[in-house]
């Protein structure tokens, strides 16, 4: 999920898929934020291990920065501070998302139009969006 890593010229069966790369589905099952009516578009995607470590460690970062915001609050500091440091997380998470979108773009949607998927993918994306953009 990130913009430089190791690409796979065209994707890898689960049987010929390298250690180095993982697979994740859109099931709605594994998403918290699906809705109960939502189907399940099924089709794999491959990312790189760094591609994956970038995204978790960036993650990471994130998680630790808000039990800081949370242990400001428990202190009773100052809420201009506490706003700024949430203003940081979010500004951090738009980046992480800006990354997951910027790898679906070059790597999920290019490989969709490839196996001539596109207007699957692309649906499943403005599905995505709807909910992620205010």
């Amino acid at each position: 999920m990130t913009r430089s890593h190791a690409h796979s010229p065209s994707p890898l069966s689960s049987g010929d898929r390298q250690p180095s790369e993982r697979s994740h589905s859109h099931d709605p099952a594994d998403h918290l934020a699906d809705e109960p009516g939502d189907r399940g578009l099924h089709h794999a995607h491959v990312h790189s291990e760094e591609s994956l470590r970038l995204v978790i460690n960036r993650l990471s970062r994130i998680e630790g920065h808000i039990r800081g915001v949370k242990t400001m609050v428990q202190e009773s500091r100052p809420c201009p501070d506490v706003l700024v440091q949430i203003a940081a997380v979010r500004g951090a998470l738009d980046r992480v998302a800006r990354l997951i979108l910027d790898e679906h773009l070059t790597e999920c949607i290019a490989r969709a139009a490839e196996e001539g998927n596109i207007d699957v993918e692309i649906a499943e994306l403005k599905s995505a969006l709807d909910r992620f953009l205010p």
